[in-house]
């Protein structure tokens, strides 16, 4: 597990943006937080280590949005719309968990039973003065790398 306190939206999109530049295709990030506590913020972020250079936005009535400029393609999915009938939708989620880019899933508590066993979990809150809190969670081989690799760029206080 890996904690961080974000003083501002800049800081927030600077560690989400060098958690891009270690991201490999097939890997899987869960975001989770209340309304308004910088899922899309951090995906930003993401998509800027990533090299994306479209405006990336909440793809709340699209569901997913596919960003393919970037080292690997960005696969942004937002599940609130879709709320708990999100696992009875026919929306190919392997086909993306499992594709040749990374997985971005906001209110991804959602689709539980079709998420890969390895993950990467993000939950954001809001702290006190209007920073982030965020706290990484690995749940298996790959997502642990990834941590660490984070880690590395990005040594944590605590």
């Amino acid at each position: 597990m890996l904690t961080y306190e974000m003083a501002s939206v800049e800081a927030t999109q600077a560690l989400a943006a060098r958690l891009g530049e270690v991201v490999q295709a097939g890997d899987v990030l869960c975001l989770s937080g209340d309304l308004g506590a910088g899922k899309t913020t951090f995906t930003q972020g993401l998509a800027r280590g990533l090299g994306v250079e479209e405006p990336v936005s909440s793809p709340t009535f699209t569901i997913i949005k596919e960003y393919d400029d970037g080292r690997i393609p960005l696969y942004h999915m937002d599940i609130y719309r879709l709320g708990e009938a999100a696992v009875h939708e026919d929306l190919g989620y392997d086909e993306y968990f499992y594709g040749a880019g990374v997985s971005v899933i906001e209110w991804s508590e959602y689709l539980e039973d079709l998420l890969p066993e390895d993950r990467l979990l993000a939950h954001i809150t809001i702290a006190e003065g209007g920073g982030r809190h965020l706290v990484f969670t690995a749940t298996g081989p790959r997502a642990t790398a990834r941590l660490k690799e984070l880690e590395q760029l990005c040594p944590t206080s605590h």
